[in-house]
């Protein structure tokens, strides 16, 4: 080849290298970190997951717990969307429940009893006589193991635990996997499953505190929230539901149709002073994932989805939050996030009428929440 046609062929190919489309780079879809240690010497893990819409999740394995949720608005600029804490320390010193895995029973039982197949179950009293949310050492305050997983929906983290039998007085050796995915469709999907020895009673929930504005940007009283729910479980004045379901038409629970959480706040009995209630979704069967509620914050466009495959859902509008420094030491106040509890309905255990909460031995407990978020 002479010198001339070497050089052309040289330039050729440096032209086709040139015009060729770089390759994308990989997206980490999971990432593990320390996130520090507890008292007696646990090693807590952080789990970041991420989509290919941007979106961002964190999570850890105290208390298989959601501590950030980074989603955008109508211009795309992301924000997160959960209250919380920016490290480890203010979790273990204690909390509202910020976004963690509740449970063994979420919510109530009245009296801190039940009983299955003629046995009686005295649990810890930690809400006055009544049981609330699994006890003061519930699974809001262990330590999860951790597995991280990539699927063809995105990025997803399994936190498994073992409940001993007695924990809290509950019957059986409960074992738990929590799988929360962060799919490309910009939904955080959270997967519940659990096996006991014993006859038990289970209840899960994620109990996060949503704030479409971002954590720490005020209040949440001109989200604009729909509930697919025409009925709701009154209760006395600890909560505790009467057993009686009923209509919600001509109440101030009433969001059938879009409203603003704080549009019917002086039809609320004063000593409320907010929403802290058990609603009854529309279409429920066993198995069945059905719409549960929408959230939309006009100011940023975002919104959020929700579908489940539980009975009800509690709305608790942060009434007891109060000068709680959290993320970027910004202070959170009541009303400042507002949580959607999907969940069995509280005292289930015993009121007979209730969809059952009862795990036996041989079969398998599952459920199912998703909440899905875009932007207008």
């Amino acid at each position: 080849m002479n010198r001339i046609a070497l050089l052309l062929t040289l330039a050729v190919s440096a032209w086709i290298t040139g015009c060729s489309t770089p390759e994308k780079p990989t997206l980490i879809m999971t990432e593990t970190v320390d996130f520090g240690t507890t008292a007696d010497g646990k090693v807590v893990k952080k789990v970041t997951l991420r989509n290919a819409r941007g979106s961002v999740a964190r999570l850890t394995s105290y208390g298989a717990m959601l501590i950030e949720l980074h989603v955008p608005d109508r211009t795309g600029k992301l924000a997160d969307v959960v209250l919380g804490f920016d490290s480890l320390p203010p979790y273990l010193a204690g909390h509202p429940f910020f976004g963690n895995t509740t449970g063994r029973y979420a919510n109530r039982i009245a009296g801190a009893k039940f009983t299955v197949d003629g046995t009686t179950y005295t649990l810890t009293a930690n809400n006055g006589v009544n049981h609330i949310h699994g006890g003061p050492n519930g699974l809001d305050k262990q330590v999860w193991e951790t597995e991280t997983l990539e699927t063809a929906e995105g990025g997803a983290v399994r936190f498994h635990h073992r409940s001993p039998d007695g924990a809290e007085g509950y019957p059986g050796n409960l074992d738990l996997t929590v799988t929360y995915t962060l799919t490309h469709a910009n939904e955080l999907r959270i997967d519940y499953a659990a096996t006991t020895d014993k006859p038990t009673v289970i209840n899960l929930t994620n109990h996060s505190y949503f704030n479409l504005k971002g954590a720490g940007e005020g209040d949440v009283l001109g989200h604009e929230l729909k509930l697919h729910a025409g009925r709701y479980t009154p209760g006395d004045d600890g909560l505790i539901p009467t057993g009686e379901i009923l209509s919600v038409a001509g109440t101030p629970l009433d969001f059938r149709t879009p409203l603003p959480i704080g549009a019917r706040w002086d039809m609320l009995p004063a000593k409320l002073k907010g929403y802290d209630h058990n609603f009854v979704l529309n279409d429920w069967a066993p198995g069945k994932l059905v719409p549960c509620a929408e959230l939309y914050e006009p100011t940023t466009g975002r919104r959020m989805r929700v579908q489940t495959s539980e009975p009800g859902v509690q709305i608790y509008t942060a009434i007891h939050l109060k000068g709680v420094v959290g993320k970027a030491g910004k202070t959170y106040n009541p009303y400042g996030g507002v949580c959607l509890e999907t969940q069995h309905f509280p005292d289930s255990p015993n009121k007979p009428h209730f969809p059952s909460t009862v795990l036996r031995p041989g079969t398998t407990f599952r459920s199912t929440t998703i909440y899905g978020f875009s932007a207008d």
